[in-house]
């Protein structure tokens, strides 16, 4: 960045670096969590039909408030919601920039649970909202006592829950999120990018929604539904807050051809769960497997497994990728993330990492058990 525009940035973000997981053209790729079976002729061909019945008519702007998609969303979720209890954007983050747009600013304040989803301090950094890490417990851990008091504490305006979390994968009980709910006088967005591939859904935040006004579930297309290059996230909550994120939201923000294409997997959606339980059987082999070679791993209700008991984490993640597969080191110490796979992308992870163990024992704490 030249001197003159590094003098021109706001000074809060002079310094800093943009998000992003590296992009490297691998055999293997499992380290930005995506689904990894692509859609089938069944679900394309839905989708296409969707798409041609809106090209005709790009000339003309979309639906500003995306109606048509936001019925069928309502109707996907069940929960007794409606229209007017759904909002859709492109992706959860911009979801989750327009809650804080409304909600946060200057002079206001965003509470996480770090490790987290690194998306919520960049997102509270760009709309001026100050951010407060309340940390985890050593295991990770997010229990009701620790996120009452740390709310009690600082009095957020917007506090943050991620159910599973990322990169965890560890779900939240419904205990812990009324705990939050009942200690906040601000907003409480439940962030639930990966609440399809959780054990069992009766734990999801949006049971909750029945009057509670400030409570707020955020999801996405990205992950269920293979639907990441679409870039479509949506929330739940009440039409209050719905209402509101019309205050700041772009005019005509989501495309008509986004519209239509989400529309049509929502159409496909009891089919898609078929590669949503393919791969739950593919991140439980994962973590069945790590343990019984003696690696700590977090229970996992998402798509992905942490796992720990690395020396030296960075040099493993450079193993894995001289061995073509691609994890994620996401900075935490001893620690890796790896996106479940199709069967045999599991198979070259285990393999890789397995060889690895054997070559380099030094860089594996539990090498010797």
């Amino acid at each position: 960045m030249s001197d003159e525009i590094h003098r021109l940035l706001r000074e809060d973000l002079r310094g800093k670096r943009p998000y992003g997981a590296p992009q490297i053209q691998v055999p293997i790729a499992l380290n930005t969590n995506e689904n990894a079976y692509p859609l089938d002729d069944e679900v394309v061909a839905v989708v296409s039909r969707h798409l041609e019945q809106r090209l005709r008519n790009l000339n003309r702007y979309p639906d500003r408030d995306a109606v048509d998609l936001r019925h069928d969303l309502a109707k996907y979720l069940g929960a007794g919601l409606s229209v007017d209890n759904l909002w859709a954007a492109n992706g959860s983050n911009e979801i989750l920039q327009q809650l804080l747009q409304a909600f946060g600013g200057p002079n206001r304040t965003a509470l996480g649970f770090m490790p987290s989803y690194s998306m919520h301090p960049l997102l509270a950094r760009g709309t001026g909202t100050d951010f407060v890490d309340a940390g985890r417990r050593a295991d990770y851990s997010l229990d009701a006592e620790h996120v009452a008091q740390a709310i009690t504490a600082h009095d957020p305006d917007v506090t943050f829950l991620v159910s599973p979390n990322n990169p965890t994968g560890t779900a939240l009980t419904t205990d812990v999120i009324t705990a939050a709910y009942d200690a906040s006088h601000g907003l409480v967005v439940v962030d639930e990018a990966y609440a399809e591939f959780a054990r069992d859904s009766s734990h999801s935040a949006i049971h909750l929604l029945p009057g509670r006004s400030r409570l707020v579930v955020s999801r996405t297309m990205s992950k269920a539904f293979a639907f990441a290059g679409a870039r479509v996230g949506y929330l739940a909550a009440d039409p209050a807050v719905v209402e509101a994120l019309q205050l700041v939201r772009l005019p005509y923000h989501l495309s008509a051809l986004t519209q239509a294409a989400a529309r049509g997997a929502l159409e496909c959606s009891e089919q898609l769960q078929h590669g949503v339980e393919r791969l739950r059987r593919e991140r439980d082999r994962i973590v069945d497997t790590l343990r019984s070679w003696g690696l700590p791993v977090a229970d996992s209700d998402a798509n992905f497994v942490l796992f720990g008991g690395l020396t030296d984490s960075h040099a493993v993640w450079q193993k894995l990728l001289d061995r073509g597969v691609l994890v994620r080191d996401i900075g935490l110490d001893g620690r890796l993330r790896v996106t479940a796979g199709t069967e045999t992308e599991t198979t070259g992870f285990l393999d890789a990492l397995d060889s690895t163990r054997n070559e380099n024992p030094e860089l594996f704490v539990e090498a010797e058990q």
